[in-house]
Formats: C-alpha cells, structure tokens, sequence
C-alpha cells in the first residue's frame, strides 16, 4: 500500500510539475497566439483589431499572472484548450481528436509489435548464444535500428511506391474516398499504414532485441535457471517462464515510455509519408507558431508519458515483489 501511495503521491507532483511549466514556457516565448493571427493576415486585419484577437485568446500584457495560472488549471481540468490559430476558428481539442486516432492505430501497433517481435527475438538469441541465429540477428538489426527514420522512410518509397508500385506513396487514405467505418475505406487506410509501420518497425526493433538478448544472458547465468534445467523441465518453458520473465523485466520501463510517447507520433516518418497525425500536426504547430496547439500537444504528451511510466511501476510491483520491500 505505502509503494502504491508513493507511486501516486510522485505522479501528482509531476503533473503539477508538468502543467505549470507548460503555462510559463509559452508565456516566455516571444510574441503570443494574437500576434501570429495578425501575422499570418500580413497587415491585412486592422491593427485596432488586436486587443479584441487578445481578448478572445485571453492573453496581452493586462492580465494578472496569478489568475491566468488558476483559470489554465481549471481550464486544463475540463478540457478547454483555447482556439487553434492555425486552424482558427476550430477549438485545439477538435483538431487534436482529428489527428490522435491516427497517431494511435499507426505508432502504437506498431510500438507493441516492435517490443514483442524484438523481445521475443532478442530472448531466442541469447538461449543460442553463439549459433547463427545470434551471430546475424542482432548485428543486422541493430545497423539498421542506426538509420534515421527519414532515410529508411524514402528508401521505402523509392523502391516499394514508386519502383515497384506496390503501396500508395503519401497519405492516410485515397483523396477521393469517402471517411466511413466500411470494409473498403479501412482496407485503403490499412493500405496505406503499411510502409510508415514498416518503417518504424524496422528501425525500432533492434534497439528490443539488443536489450532484451542483453539481460537473457544475465538471467541464464543464475541459479535458479540452472536448476530448472537440471530438474529436466522442457527448454520451452525455461525459456519462457523462468528466464524470459525475469529479462523482461528491465524492459518494462522503456516499453511504457515508449508507449506514452506514441501520443506524439512519429514526426519524422508522418512528415515524409504526409501522414495525418499527431506528429505532422505538432510539426506544423511549431511552424505555424500555434501556441494554444503547441501547449496543448506538449501536455498530452506529458501527460500520456507519466501514466505509461505509474502503469510501468505497478506492473513491475506485480511480476517482481522485491520492488515492493521496504529495503
């Protein structure tokens, strides 16, 4: 019980944390969402225009500070993030909600495959430590887990779209298809998903598989590896049960960050497949000086991190009861 209130008691400070640092940091950054409207118009809109711009943004130079910070909490709290200026007039909540599934059904199955495939992987080389299979598995893996996602991003392109023709080249979806839940839209989108996950698959895995390989060869070395083996339990289940257990284990933290960081997405590769998600929308948040967007996406992602970080902790409490103890 006093694990679990530290665990909670930790999360609410660095929510605190997280929130106050990200009402400031905008604050402190030249200019504000009212001057990047009147900019974007390019002398346009009547100078006089500004304070009502302020006003309806609520922010300029007259507001008291303290009373800003309380109401951005409870705004916080019940999910008023202001109005999108890139985006302007949709509120930030309703083009986030636009992007997220997106970011979510492409970084997250794919983040989870990744862990799996490079865990299970990594374990299956290090009980054949020595053979082939460890000999050209992780090296391999781990050269290409070096490139940059950019680089793997159009190297797909080049050879899979445009030599090969076998999956679209950009985009979510066909242009001229219509957005409903049926079986042809999820195909084209599915169709188009292929590549980007490929993508982060393929340079994500092998980080997995190095970590995970590291940490078997740890654990066979114990005692209680060495006695279930002598105890004539099949190698399957030693494997698994007793061995792979416990390296997975380290992993777990790494795995739930990863996991929180899926709310971002991927930037790099959405922005070379032109793919609608988080990630291609906080990139053109931060170009489009989108404050009210910008801070909203920095404390979902914060957000996001810190509970896949208090889930990583309970769970590691669960599969290993040493965590738990006092000393």
């Amino acid at each position: 019980m006093r694990f679990l209130v530290r665990r909670v008691g930790f999360l609410l400070i660095a929510l605190w944390a997280a929130l106050t640092l990200n009402f400031f940091i905008p604050r402190l950054m030249p200019g504000n969402p009212a001057e990047a409207i009147m900019a974007q118009y390019h002398g346009r809109l009547n100078p006089s225009s500004l304070k009502a711009i302020e006003a309806a943004f609520g922010v300029g130079g007259h507001q008291n500070i303290f009373v800003s910070y309380v109401q951005y909490f409870a705004d916080t709290f019940q999910g008023r993030f202001g109005i999108s200026t890139s985006y302007f007039p949709v509120p930030v909540t309703t083009v986030i909600s636009r992007a997220l599934p997106w970011s979510l059904g492409l970084v997250g199955v794919t983040t989870i495959l990744g862990f799996v495939l490079g865990t299970a992987l990594g374990a299956i080389a290090a009980w054949r430590r020595g053979r082939i299979f460890d000999n050209v598995l992780p090296p391999v893996f781990v050269i290409i887990s070096a490139f940059p996602y950019f680089w793997v991003g159009l190297l797909s392109i080049w050879l899979f779209s445009l030599t090969l023709n076998w999956f679209p080249t950009l985009g979510g979806f066909t242009e001229t298809a219509t957005q409903a839940w049926t079986w042809g839209f999820v195909g084209d989108v599915l169709w188009h998903s292929v590549l980007p996950a490929f993508t982060i698959l393929i340079t994500a895995i092998g980080g997995w598989i190095l970590t995970m390989r590291n940490n078997m060869i740890t654990v066979v070395a114990e005692d209680y590896v060495t006695m279930a083996k002598a105890k004539g339990l099949k190698p399957r289940r030693v494997l698994w049960q007793y061995a792979g257990r416990n390296a997975l284990l380290p992993n777990l933290t790494g795995f739930a960050m990863s996991l929180g960081f899926v709310i971002s997405g991927a930037i790099l590769v959405e922005y070379v497949f032109n793919y609608p998600g988080v990630g291609f929308l906080l990139l053109n948040a931060v170009n489009s000086e989108d404050y009210p967007l910008m801070q909203a996406l920095f404390l979902l992602i914060t957000v996001a991190v810190l509970l896949a970080i208090f889930v990583s902790d309970i769970a590691t409490a669960l599969l290993d009861p040493r965590t738990r103890s006092e000393r």
